[in-house]
């Protein structure tokens, strides 16, 4: 069960937003990851708890930043709740998406599952529901995917095998490279992972 803590940063000018320190493992039904946010001077900020099946689908997703709430799971394309912060309105929303993303390290895993890329697949275009921080705002995304290589690490138990996509925004055409091993994201714009308990899992 690996777990560690990441660094978030602004990608554009990497001033540091937070620490999500994590836990995530593989398990009869798929995979679940689970993490609470600090800000740089350790406060509380948030909270994320996600379950995929054994298809990369996610049966459980729940959000908590700056005292919104957002609870979705993939029902109808994907469905949600989000809640303000006095717990008095709540607003319902539906997508014809593959899944949800956001600035959690979580999300890239799990797209990664969802897509189940090999090096020799075409970029394959994915419509994601993204969270957007603070306030949990939702907005719908289309990004394409491909992996574009995988190599193998020597580690001193097993080889570690690391897959590098490279992810388009569809809207701007921006692009950037994930380095993702198992469950665990290795780097990624804004993503630092700072430190690593236990290896990552390997899914079957």
């Amino acid at each position: 069960m690996p777990r560690g803590r990441y660094s978030l940063h602004d990608p554009h000018d990497q001033t540091l937003l937070a620490e999500e320190h994590f836990q995530c493992a593989p398990g009869p039904t798929g995979w679940r990851y689970v993490s609470r946010l600090t800000t740089p001077s350790g406060d509380h900020a948030g909270s994320v708890d996600l379950a995929l099946d054994e298809l990369g689908r996610p049966i459980r997703l729940e959000l908590h930043a700056s005292s919104w709430q957002v609870r979705g799971a993939a029902l109808d394309g994907v469905t949600w709740v989000r809640t303000d912060p006095t717990g008095s309105r709540a607003t319902e929303g539906n997508v014809r998406a593959h899944a949800f993303t956001g600035t959690s390290p979580a999300f890239l895993v799990a797209t990664a599952r969802l897509l189940r890329l090999n090096p020799s697949s075409p970029e394959t275009r994915v419509r994601l529901v993204a969270f957007t921080d603070p306030v949990l705002a939702p907005r719908t995304v289309d990004q394409s995917w491909a992996l574009i290589a995988r190599e193998a690490h020597t580690t001193d138990n097993a080889p570690l095998i690391v897959d590098e996509y490279q992810v388009t925004a569809l809207d701007t055409g921006e692009r950037h490279t994930v380095h993702i091993a198992g469950d665990v994201v290795l780097a990624a714009p804004g993503i630092e992972l700072e430190d690593l308990q236990s290896p990552p899992s390997v899914f079957p």
